[in-house]
């Protein structure tokens, strides 16, 4: 999925929630160059009543060290989750923040990953829109989101070892991946984040509508 500067270039506005996590900075990094723009980094400190006030068209949870159970190690994570209309992209603790506030469970991976370079097969929608069926993706996670999903959750990508690598909810705009995008060793991380910018993941009417919400 070749694109050119010009079709890759949305300025957005993007906030992205920091989970104090070292690969923070690298997301916002890839994010600002396909986007044409920079993201806005806010800790998960900030309060989600003070979050959105700030306009914004999308929002990333980024990877970190903690739990998604645990309150203080994800912050306003969930109350973003709660509030948000626009489209939410969680990235590996992001992603298991979004599986756990919609009934998932989270719990201990078999194996801990940590840069470890697996294949994936992907549904090719959304987030996967354009891109071969498989590939090759960065894994750092001791965690994983297990069991049978609730109905309102869709797996979009799974591992070879059988993880769930992507999901999506049904009716809210909401998309996660456990693997690294950002990764340099991960494939395509840069068109992912080109599908979660454009047409590909924006957030319907319909969508909104079913969630309760106002599109902002």
């Amino acid at each position: 999925m070749k694109m050119a500067a010009s079709e890759t270039s949305f300025e957005q506005s993007v906030i992205l929630i920091d989970n104090f996590d070292s690969f923070t900075f690298n997301i916002a990094q890839m994010v600002g160059e396909v986007n044409g723009k920079e993201a806005i980094v806010l800790d998960n400190t900030v309060p989600w009543k003070e979050i959105r006030k700030i306009p914004h068209d999308r929002i990333i949870l980024s990877p970190g060290p903690g739990n998604p159970q645990t309150s203080k190690d994800v912050g306003s994570t969930m109350d973003v989750l709660a509030g948000s209309a626009v489209p939410v992209l969680g990235v590996c603790l992001g992603h298991q923040c979004i599986a756990h506030f919609h009934g998932a469970a989270v719990s201990r991976a078999p194996e801990p990953l940590h840069g470890r370079i697996r294949s994936i097969t992907n549904s090719g929608t959304d987030l996967f829109k354009g891109l071969p069926r498989s590939f090759n993706v960065t894994r750092y996670h001791s965690l994983t989101v297990t069991g049978d999903l609730p109905q309102c959750l869709e797996c979009t990508a799974m591992s070879e070892d059988g993880i769930i690598m992507g999901l999506r909810h049904r009716q809210r705009p909401h998309y996660g991946v456990q693997f690294h995008p950002e990764s340099i060793c991960s494939q395509y991380g840069r068109e992912i984040f080109v599908n979660f910018l454009s047409d590909a993941c924006a957030p319907s009417a319909t969508q909104a509508s079913l969630a309760g919400l106002e599109v902002a």
